[in-house]
């Protein structure tokens, strides 16, 4: 129910409710009475009739305002606004470095390459329907079903695992156990969700959407591993089909249990769906309080006072085994990668039968330090621009990273900004090491990937939701049709790139688009 506001001298207010117009009523003060045709009657006292009155008019009152709310009870349940949304974002980083325009040390081109896009006036928008608000009032309560999610895969996999998770315990209207991470064998990772994340913050977060309990609870029986739901999950999944297959499952057991969600979900849901995507993606999913003071330390480090770039380097071995490309470190890293595809071709991503080059003419393929260098040079980085790489150490380890060392000194990573051994825990962690590459790349004024994948597609939603800011999408195969040193190849770097610069972009012009990496028009209005 609305509340009067204050309204400037002389303006009527406006009746939001009968109830408004009714204390407005009774609270206005009525013309004194004519004293002389004014005559109260010495058989009626006045003042008892109009206290009659007025008790007739409020039982009237009161029993109309019961049945006017009795008729709406979606005044009951509470929205919160996208102002109040907005204050709850998980990481908000720092304010953009701003140039000086007209400094003489400072080109005209390295001024481009560091101004942040028009973001054009979107701002994160989080309305549910009054639909969606009516059945969390239920949804939100339920503790006779339970599902219980396991993710797997580096942190970004488990991200978005999280995300759908979520999703899929709303569509089914079942209380979710906080997620499972799986051993990761690659990584010899057994962090757990509070490791990572903070759970009291993920739970308030999500507690008017679903209810959100840290286990089973004893008078439930967690169904055996044979039971466990995940080969059989086809992609593209609607809710339609998630309610079809799971929910007489669920009624009868209680509890189920999913693995292997990554990617499965639909990509182009119901409206407030794809807002509870984001709302668990940039609000809920907040890193626990020693991971982000960390990783918020590493990113001021990183700026030391100024501007920074933050690259994504997709150059670990198993990178190179799985896209099927050359690292392009010369023939011994060639053949060591090609013996293990060989050996290993369940690995291979893509088609079987396509050669490095035509990977590589394809865009499938990482960008190497010696083009990712030539591209920053030919966007207007300075020589003395401050470079933070992050990713996992690259095949090759110092060879790898050479060409981008040489023409960018200012080389910068979580491994040379630590002190202290401020990384020593984190040995085994490969997901927290990733959370705080995350912390500094979302802090960083100009983000760029060498490969797509899910770090290049989150960081790029994220920092879109925060006011978008400049996030370079190389494309990969327009470098793969030119040769680097022909003349004229920074102007056609520059125009290759025209709308690629972490501008607003519609989710709805492209199809197969995630909400997460595309947070236009769902998430975010003007």
């Amino acid at each position: 129910m609305g509340r009067l506001k204050n309204l400037p001298k002389g303006t009527s207010p406006k009746y939001t409710t009968p109830f408004h117009y009714y204390l407005f009523s009774i609270s206005k003060p009525s013309s004194p009475p004519n004293s002389s045709s004014f005559k109260p009657s010495r058989n009626k006292p006045v003042i008892n009739t109009i206290t009659t009155t007025n008790l007739i008019t409020l039982l009237l009152f009161v029993l109309f305002l019961l049945s006017f709310l009795l008729s709406h009870p979606s005044i009951f349940i509470s929205n919160t606004s996208t102002s109040a949304l907005q204050n709850t974002i998980s990481m908000v980083p720092r304010p953009p470095y701003a140039l000086i325009s007209g400094n003489v040390n400072v080109s005209q081109q390295e001024m481009e390459f560091w101004r942040q896009p028009d973001g054009l006036g979107y701002k994160p928008c989080l309305q549910f329907s009054i639909g969606y608000r009516r059945a969390s009032a239920k949804i939100a309560k339920e503790r006779r079903r339970f599902l219980l999610v396991k993710v797997s895969g580096g942190l970004n996999q488990q991200r978005n695992q999280i995300v759908d998770a979520v999703v899929f315990a709303r569509i089914l209207g079942a209380a979710l156990v906080l997620p499972l991470l799986k051993f990761n064998v690659i990584w010899q990772d057994n962090s757990e969700f509070s490791d990572i994340f903070d759970v009291d913050h993920f739970i308030r977060t999500l507690h008017s959407d679903i209810r959100i309990v840290s286990r089973v609870p004893p008078t439930h029986k967690i169904p055996r591993p044979s039971s466990t739901v995940h080969s059989s999950i086809p992609s593209n999944l609607s809710p339609l089909w998630i309610r079809s297959r799971f929910l007489k499952q669920l009624d009868e057991d209680g509890v189920l249990v999913l693995e292997g969600l990554e990617s499965k979900l639909s990509k182009d849901l119901p409206l407030d769906l794809q807002k509870l995507r984001c709302k668990v993606a940039f609000h809920a999913l907040k890193f626990s309080r020693q991971i982000l003071e960390l990783g918020k330390k590493l990113a001021e480090r990183a700026g030391n006072g100024g501007p920074y770039i933050a690259l994504h380097l997709r150059l670990e071995e198993d990178v190179w085994i799985r896209t099927g490309c050359s690292p392009g470190l010369g023939q011994p890293y060639d053949d060591l990668v090609a013996q293990h595809r060989t050996a290993r071709p369940d690995l291979l991503t893509g088609k079987l039968n396509m050669t490095h080059h035509h990977r590589k003419l394809a865009g499938l393929c990482p960008l190497n330090t010696k083009t990712l260098t030539m591209v920053l040079r030919a966007l207007g980085a300075q020589r003395d621009a401050r470079v933070y790489w992050a990713g996992g150490k690259p095949l090759g380890g110092e060879l790898a990273l050479k060409a981008l060392k040489d023409e960018f000194p200012k080389l910068m990573s979580k491994y040379t900004l630590a002190v202290d051994g401020e990384l020593e825990i984190y040995e085994n962690r490969s997901s927290v090491l990733a959370a705080l590459d995350y912390i500094v790349a979302l802090n960083s004024d100009v983000f760029v990937p060498s490969h797509g994948g899910t770090m290049g597609l989150a960081m790029q939603g994220h920092r879109a939701y925060v006011g978008h800011r400049k996030s370079v999408r190389p494309n990969k195969r327009g470098f793969a049709a030119m040769e680097m040193e022909e003349a004229g190849f920074g102007e056609m770097v520059r125009r290759m790139h025209k709308g690629l610069m972490g501008e607003p972009e519609l989710r709805t012009q492209k199809t197969g688009r995630d909400v997460i990496a595309f947070p236009v028009p769902e998430c975010m209005c003007r």
